[in-house]
C-alpha cells in the first residue's frame, strides 16, 4: 500500500472519523482507523461497535493498493501539524505505517486490517431524502434536552419519526421536552421511527456542519444510516419504547405571556448569578401590567427585575430552573416567543411567535 495525498484532504477525512473512535480502548484496534486504498480512492473507517463512519477522499497518486489500521489520534495529530499545502506520502512497510512529507519521515505502528471489526448493518431500511441544513437545524434546536446517562436508557437519545413527507424529532430528560418538525424532500410510505443514541446524534451533527445539499437517511428496526457525498455513518438504535410525547404537551386553556426573547434571556442571565446553586430557581410574578423576575439563595442574597409585556390571563406566580429556560431561549431565533402557562404547578409550553413547528415544554419548580 502506497499513496500520496494533500494534507488538506487527509486531515479533513481523518477529523470526520475521530468522534467515533473508541477512547476507552477496551479493544486496542478500536483506537485505530482502517485505511483502505484502491486505484482511485482512500476510504477511512472508524467504529466503536455501536456506530461506524466511513469517509472517502482522493489521493493524488496511488502507487499500490492495500489496507491496514493505524492509531487514529496519532495519525491525525501528525498530519494536522505538517506544513500547510504539503503533500503527504503514506506507505505500509511491514507492520509500520510510513508517513513522509518534505524532509520529514515518521513511522507509526499498525494492526492488521483483517482484525478490524465489521459493523453489522441491517439491510431492510426505509430511505428518505432531506436537506442537510434542515436536518442540522432539527438536531441543533432539540439535542440539548436529551437525557444524559439516565437509567431510563430510551431517554439518552433523540426520537425521530418520519411519516409521508413530515419528519419530527423529540428529546426529553423528563424535566424538559423539545420537539421540532419539518419536511423531507422524498416521502415514505407509512411511518418509520427510532431512538438515535446521544453520541450518534452528536456525530451526525458534526457531519452535517458543512452540508447544505440533500442527504440520505435510512431508518430500520435497529439501525440508522446517514449518507452525504463523501461520508456514510451508521449507528445502532436504542432499544425500547419512547414515551408518548404528545401526552406531555400541555393542552387546554392557557394564559399567554409574549416576551422579547433576547430581553428575557439577558434578565435571566443576571439573576441566575444569585440563584441557588442546587436548584437554580427563578420566580416569575406575572400580572396584566408587568412581569417581576426574582432569584435568591441560602446566603440571603437576592435580585429582582421587572419588565412590561403582553399578557392575557389571571395573575400567576411560577418558578423554573433558570438553566432550563435559558437553554430554550438560546435556541429560539425569533425576536419574540410565547410562553403558554396552565397553572403554577403545571408545565409551560414555549414556542417562537413565528414558528409553530418548534415547541418546548418545561416543568416548573414547586414553590
Amino acid at each position: 500500500m502506497k499513496f500520496t495525498i494533500s494534507k488538506t484532504e487527509i486531515v479533513k477525512a481523518l477529523s470526520s472519523t475521530l468522534g467515533v473512535v473508541e477512547k476507552r480502548q477496551a479493544l486496542p484496534i478500536l483506537s485505530n482507523i482502517l485505511l483502505s486504498v484502491d486505484e482511485n480512492n482512500l476510504t477511512i473507517t472508524a467504529t466503536d461497535l455501536e456506530s461506524e463512519v466511513k469517509t472517502n477522499c482522493t489521493p493524488s497518486i496511488v502507487e499500490s493498493t492495500g489496507a491496514t489500521t493505524a492509531p487514529a489520534k496519532k495519525l491525525n495529530e501528525l498530519c494536522r501539524l505538517l506544513p500547510d499545502g504539503s503533500e503527504v506520502s503514506i506507505s505500509l512497510n511491514g507492520d509500520k505505517l510510513s508517513v513522509q512529507s518534505g524532509l520529514g519521515k515518521y513511522s507509526i505502528s499498525t494492526l492488521p486490517s483483517e482484525d478490524f471489526p465489521v459493523f453489522d448493518a441491517v439491510s431492510e431500511n426505509t430511505e428518505f431524502i432531506i436537506l442537510g441544513s434542515v436536518l442540522r437545524n432539527l438536531i441543533s434546536k432539540t439535542s440539548f434536552a436529551m437525557g444524559n446517562q439516565d437509567w431510563r436508557h430510551y431517554l439518552n437519545g433523540m426520537f425521530i419519526s418520519v411519516e409521508d413527507k413530515n419528519i419530527t424529532v423529540v428529546t426529553t430528560d423528563a424535566h424538559r421536552l423539545a420537539i421540532s418538525s419539518n419536511n423531507t424532500t422524498k416521502s415514505v410510505s407509512g411511518e418509520v421511527c427510532g431512538i438515535i443514541p446521544r453520541k450518534s446524534i452528536n456525530e451526525i451533527g458534526k457531519l452535517l456542519s458543512d452540508s447544505s445539499e440533500e442527504v440520505s437517511l435510512s431508518l430500520g428496526t435497529n439501525t440508522i444510516m446517514l449518507k452525504t457525498d463523501s461520508t456514510s455513518f451508521v449507528s445502532k438504535l436504542i432499544e425500547g419504547k419512547y414515551p408518548n410525547y404528545e401526552q406531555v404537551l400541555p393542552s387546554g386553556e392557557s394564559s399567554v405571556l409574549k416576551v422579547n426573547t433576547k430581553h428575557l434571556s439577558e434578565i435571566l442571565s443576571r439573576l441566575s448569578v444569585l440563584s441557588s446553586d442546587k436548584f437554580k430557581g427563578i420566580k416569575l410574578n406575572i400580572t396584566s401590567n408587568s412581569v417581576v423576575v426574582s432569584a435568591n439563595n441560602p446566603e440571603q442574597e437576592e435580585g429582582e427585575e421587572s419588565f412590561k409585556s403582553e399578557y392575557s390571563g389571571d395573575d400567576m406566580e411560577i418558578a423554573f430552573n433558570v438553566n432550563y429556560i435559558q437553554e430554550v431561549l438560546s435556541n429560539i431565533d425569533s425576536n419574540d416567543c410565547n410562553i403558554n402557562l396552565y397553572g403554577s404547578d403545571k408545565s409551560c409550553l414555549i414556542s417562537p411567535s413565528d414558528d409553530p413547528n418548534l415547541k418546548y415544554v418545561v416543568m416548573p419548580l414547586l414553590i
